[in-house]
């Protein structure tokens, strides 16, 4: 596989924090493909917005990384994923760790809401003339 398509794979320190959370092989049925290569898979389809067919072959078959990525989106996997990533990090800011949200509305103006349903008073209608 060619450097340049292998720059955002994970790195090892990555893969090391990441492992542990990730379910073992399941109890029936065979054992899973390798999860960090399917998880590159992933991430690359992600990043290029690629069909998954058209996965690249170093990522395995391309019907088990997607096979892989639903299980896991319905399941909530992913979610726990996360969770445990975050676990800890606002503990490494301190006490005057803050939050800062921006609620930020933006309306349109009145003209741009869309036409009319019915023409203006004013204006007389085509039947008449």
């Amino acid at each position: 596989m060619e450097d340049r398509l292998k720059r955002h794979d994970l790195t090892d320190a990555e893969w090391e924090r990441l492992a542990p959370l990730l379910p073992v092989n399941p109890r029936q049925g065979g054992r899973w493909a390798d999860h960090r290569t399917v998880i590159n898979g992933v991430f690359f389809r992600v990043r290029t917005n690629i069909t998954w067919r058209d996965l690249p072959p170093w990522y395995g078959n391309w019907k088990t990384v997607y096979n892989r990525h639903r299980r896991w989106s319905m399941d909530g996997t992913w979610e726990k994923i996360l969770d445990g990533l975050r676990a800890g990090c606002d503990e490494a800011e301190g006490e005057d760790w803050t939050v800062s949200v921006d609620s930020t509305v933006a309306r349109a103006h009145q003209h741009a809401a869309g036409a009319r349903r019915e023409p203006p008073a004013d204006i007389p209608s085509k039947g008449t003339a």
